[in-house]
């Protein structure tokens, strides 16, 4: 038998091409009568058939003649064109007619073309009507060489014994190989077979694959050397530990809400509850104490991470064995290989696809230990925090919807824009020099109202709210992820078994100082690549002062686009005054501030774009040694700039718009522009506009580009496929019919491809917490993004994406930490905020100065009087109604212009000054010293899972003890046997010596 992927180039032999050829006519013998094929469609040469149409419709494709004449007698399918489109027709959603019309006419090219019998189309057209009923939805049938039939995805699993299966996949187009190319690949997989992997080769159409087996004593070697933690069979004790355990979780609160929140729950047929069991370190020394059944014990995730490990540390270059001429991705950079990666799993990948990868189940739970076995430890935790954080969002976000609707009712009581709506007297003074005219304090009547909804007195009650949230959030956090890394077996993993990047290891042999010390001989005189000490001094610091120097200077560009932006919101504020409008106010304090907040939108998408890639290109400067120190330090690098990028237009809008303007008589101007004022109300407003434009935004870019990008891509690639728009991506493209060419089709997987998916959650982290009590709704805003974030992330790792290597961690990195200082950044902006941006501190000075607590009298009390006589530039009224004002208002504490200082400070400033102060340091303290108690009362390791640890490890020690008292006494009673079978053979000859001498003496005799 042979197999339908299989195209070896060598002739075969008269036997074998019998056998085919018998195969062939099958299907013409089938084509002779549908009822027949009917019949026959569960047997076996069924299967034989469907394979030799599908082996000459894709295997044969790659002839751009088409197909030639009929030789031998042998019937061909005529055309590439027609083959390729006989391949397509097993796809779902693929029109049969359009394969059948090419089919019919797919005989013309070179050589004249095929000779299409009625039989072989009839043939054709049997399979293609009834391929669907008999195939799986992602192949055909195959009949492997060791007999093995039948079309089911396992079978594309394994070697072509039906046994071994694949683990990983290499790939490389063979047609157009160089020579130095196919030199390094044999010397690659022949070190690959060194090391004890098994390689097998097929052939798909123009791409030749590698497929990689990890035997078991490969495996156990790597573990070992790795330190992998694998489950142990069960030991004497530890039920009593589990019983104990799952016992304190069984109470009265836990089963109503068991019984409340079932529509939440996890299919337990679907996804099993685990069986808890004790993990330790993997040593073949050991290996009768490991539960070898247990599905966690090497699972896909750790065999595909071992495997990956031998790959990323084989030379390929024989004699020049250096640092340079290492590993896999070295191979796929120099297009030795097109990509390496490990296959999807059917049946798994369909039941996550159904059951996580779902928006339908936005409220469902997570299956993250099945998540944990399919992508690794790694990927599971991004998904475990994902949802532990949106967890985390619901009640806050209900207490900001609380506060939201607080500001709703109380919206009448409100004195302030009370009384700026039934103001009508009130003069404001020109917001321009020359071309604005004076203006009515009513116009900003409806601003002043929407001011109200998030600038009330539930504002401060939200922050310190969202303070104390954000510790609560990160605390427990780590006390849930504690007892996930437990559960999977990773308490205890340190990144200091790392093995250093092979990318390091290439850095410092390219280093002359550290040349002589990248490589050493072993006892053979091998040449081996060392990991030497780098000096920090000499060699590190000149790369990260000039990797950080470089970041500086673009967070400057960053801050010169914002300012840019700033001036053209202080030119268009200006030119708009010029032209005239009955609707200015209108325009300077909504529709103003909308197209400033899309233009910085923009310019903020852009930034991001050049930022993540200047991120990696100054990472790659860097000396990282291991992974973990690469993704760190280009993590702090891209969200620095992402800080700057996101946050620095909110944060002068909060602390800096309308503070230094000046007054009438000296305005402090920028390039020649007057500087930005607040409305009467404040800039709280504002800020609350620009966080929803550029919060909801991002959000929406995210989604797009996430989702609607590769969807884009994976569609115009198949259109371009079919259609010929694009004839040189037929070398790249293949029609996927089995497992690994599906997955060679989707998009690679990135080592660090949760990199941008963190990225992007703590920039949303760090809108909530720094700006929100601007926007009370942001918490919510954040909810239902998530909600929907979390499926669409695992769609397009399930359907877009190749399966990622699985790696392993015990936490979720250096984000936490990001999120812990974002987390005290946001008490001091919470704080100068509310002092600053806010209307609190004034007006508890005001009713405690004046004696007015019902604050009747505060609006006059915030606008100061100006003599227009005393304008530093003044304006051109024209026919303007205004001409004969002589005294206009402005929103400032000055004195007025008959006092002996005019417009001067006067003490209430002073007064309204320290008071904000204050209450900087007054809230910060409060705020510090709760969050410092929180932390204190909430260990990042409950006790409950301290205490299980601990019994564990005793139990394991204990059971290490007594498994090599027994192992000992075995060895000594070994021993013994051996010493007495020895003895006895000893007295054995000595008697046979006696026996023997007496003899003698009495013959002799």
């Amino acid at each position: 038998m042979y197999s339908a992927v299989r195209t070896h180039d060598y002739d075969y032999p008269e036997s074998e091409m019998d056998e085919r050829e018998s195969l062939y006519f099958d299907t013409i013998s089938l084509a002779e009568s549908e009822a027949a094929a009917a019949a026959a469609a569960h047997r076996k040469s069924i299967s034989q058939s469907r394979n030799t149409i599908y082996h000459s419709a894709v295997d044969l494709a790659g002839d751009e003649g088409g197909g030639g004449g009929g030789a031998g007698g042998r019937v061909r399918l005529g055309g590439g064109v027609a083959a390729e489109h006989a391949a397509l027709a097993w796809q779902p959603g693929y029109r049969q007619s359009t394969a059948l019309e090419h089919l019919n006419g797919g005989g013309g090219g070179g050589g004249g073309g095929g000779d299409q019998t009625d039989a072989a189309f009839a043939a054709q057209i049997i399979a293609l009507q009834n391929g669907r009923n008999h195939l799986p939805p992602n192949g055909i049938g195959v009949t492997g060489d060791g007999g093995q039939g039948g079309g089911d995805d396992e079978t594309y699993r394994r070697f072509d014994d039906g046994k071994r299966s694949v683990d990983f996949v290499l790939a490389y187009n063979g047609e157009t190989q160089l020579e130095e190319h196919r030199r390094k690949c044999e010397i690659f997989e022949a070190n690959l077979q060194r090391e004890g992997l098994q390689l097998e080769h097929n052939k798909v159409q123009r791409v030749h694959f590698i497929k990689i087996h990890a035997p078991t004593e490969v495996l156990y070697r790597y573990a070992e050397i790795l330190k992998i933690k694998v489950p142990l069979k069960p030991i004497p004790g530890q039920d009593q530990i589990f019983a104990e355990s799952a016992h304190e979780f069984k109470t009265c609160c836990s089963r109503m809400c068991k019984s409340l929140f079932s529509s939440v729950q996890l299919n337990t047929a679907l996804f099993p509850e685990r069986e808890p069991r004790i993990h330790l370190e993997f040593s073949r020394n050991y290996l009768e104490l490991y539960d070898t059944e247990h599905p966690n014990f090497l699972d896909a995730s750790t065999r595909y991470s071992i495997i990956n490990f031998i790959l990323q540390r084989q030379h390929f270059v024989e004699g020049e064995e250096t640092a340079d001429n290492l590993g896999i991705e070295k191979l796929v950079q120099d297009g030795v290989y097109t990509c390496a990666y490990t296959l999807h799993d059917k049946d798994d990948r369909e039941r996550l696809l159904k059951e996580w990868a779902n928006i339908s189940k936005w409220k469902n739970l997570q299956p993250l230990d099945q998540i944990k076995d399919y992508f690794g430890a790694k990927v599971a935790l991004y998904f475990a925090w994902l949802g532990f954080y949106t967890q985390m969002l619901i009640p806050i976000s209900i207490f900001g919807v609380l506060c939201f609707l607080y500001g709703f009712v109380t919206w009448s009581s409100d004195p302030i824009s009370r009384d700026i709506c039934d103001d009508n007297g009130t003069i404001m003074c020109p917001q321009c020099d020359r071309s604005c005219d004076y203006w009515r304090l009513n116009e900003t009547c409806t601003s002043s109202k929407f001011n109200y909804l998030i600038d009330n007195n539930m504002t401060v009650v939200f922050a310190f709210s969202m303070a104390i949230w954000a510790v609560v959030y990160l605390e427990f956090w780590k006390r849930y992820s504690a007892g996930l890394v437990h559960r999977w077996g990773l308490t205890g993993f340190t990144h200091h078994v790392e093995h250093p990047r092979p990318q390091y290891l290439a850095k410092i042999s390219r280093t002359k100082r550290l040349a002589g010390k990248a490589y050493g001989q072993d006892q053979t005189g091998k040449r081996n690549v060392l990991d030497p000490d780098v000096p920090f001094w000499s060699i590190k610091f000149l790369p990260n002062f000039t990797s950080y120097s470089i970041m500086v200077l673009f967070i400057c560009i960053s801050v010169i686009a914002i300012a840019g932006i700033i001036i053209y919101r202080m030119a268009q504020r200006a030119s708009h005054s010029i032209l005239g409008s009955e609707n200015s106010m209108t325009f300077k304090v909504m529709i103003l501030p909308m197209t400033a907040g899309i233009i910085d939108l923009i310019v903020i998408s852009l930034l991001d774009m050049v930022y993540s890639n200047l991120a990696v290109k100054l990472t790659n400067y860097e000396y990282c040694r291991t992974q973990t120190e690469y993704d760190e330090s280009l993590t702090i690098k891209n969200y620095v700039f992402q800080f700057v990028n996101y946050y620095s237009s909110l944060f002068y809008i909060a602390f800096l718009k309308g503070k230094f303007v000046g007054y009438p008589a000296k305005y402090n101007r920028v390039l020649g522009f007057r500087q930005e004022e607040c409305n009467p109300g404040g800039c709280l407003m504002e800020l609350c506009m620009q966080l929803v434009i550029i919060m909801a935004g991002k959000q929406v870019v995210n989604a797009i580009v996430e989702m609607l990008i590769p969807y884009l891509m994976r569609t115009f690639k198949e259109l371009s496929y079919r259609h010929g728009w694009y004839k040189s991506h037929q070398d790249q493209r293949l029609v996927p019919y089995n497992q690994f060419t599906e997955d060679y089709n989707l998009l690679p997987a990135q080592n660090n491809s949760l990199y941008a998916e963190y990225l992007e959650m703590v920039v949303q982290f760090g809108f909530i917490t720094l700006f929100s009590l601007a926007f009370p709704l942001a918490p919510l805003l954040a909810l239902l993004n998530n909600v929907i974030e979390v499926r669409l992330d695992a769609i397009k790792m399930l359907r877009f994406l190749r399966r990622p290597v699985g790696m392993r961690a015990r936490d979720i990195g250096v984000w936490h930490s990001i999120m812990t200082v974002v987390t005290r950044i946001a008490v001091a902006s919470s704080a100068m905020i509310i002092a600053f941006s806010t209307n609190l501190v004034p007006k508890i000075v005001y009713a405690a100065s004046m004696g007015d607590p019902e604050l009747n009298n505060y609006l006059n009390f915030t606008l100061a009087v100006f003599n227009t006589k005393d304008f530093q530039v003044q304006p051109l009224l024209g026919g303007s109604q205004h001409v004969n004002e002589t005294v206009c208002r402005y929103t400032e504490f000055r004195n007025p212009p008959d006092d002996p200082h005019p417009y001067k400070r006067p003490m209430i400033y002073w007064k309204i000054l320290t008071g904000r102060l204050a209450f900087i340091v007054i809230y910060q303290n409060i705020i510090t010293m709760m969050q410092g108690i929180l932390r204190w009362a909430v260990p990042d390791v409950s006790g409950r899972l301290l205490k299980r640890i601990k019994r564990e490890n005793f139990l394991l020690r204990e059971h290490i003890i007594e498994y090599e008292k027994q192992h000992a006494m075995k060895m000594v009673q070994t021993e013994r046997n051996g010493q007495q079978k020895s003895d006895g053979e000893l007295r054995r000859r000595n008697n046979e010596t006696v026996i023997r001498s007496r003899d003698e003496a009495t013959s002799f005799v």
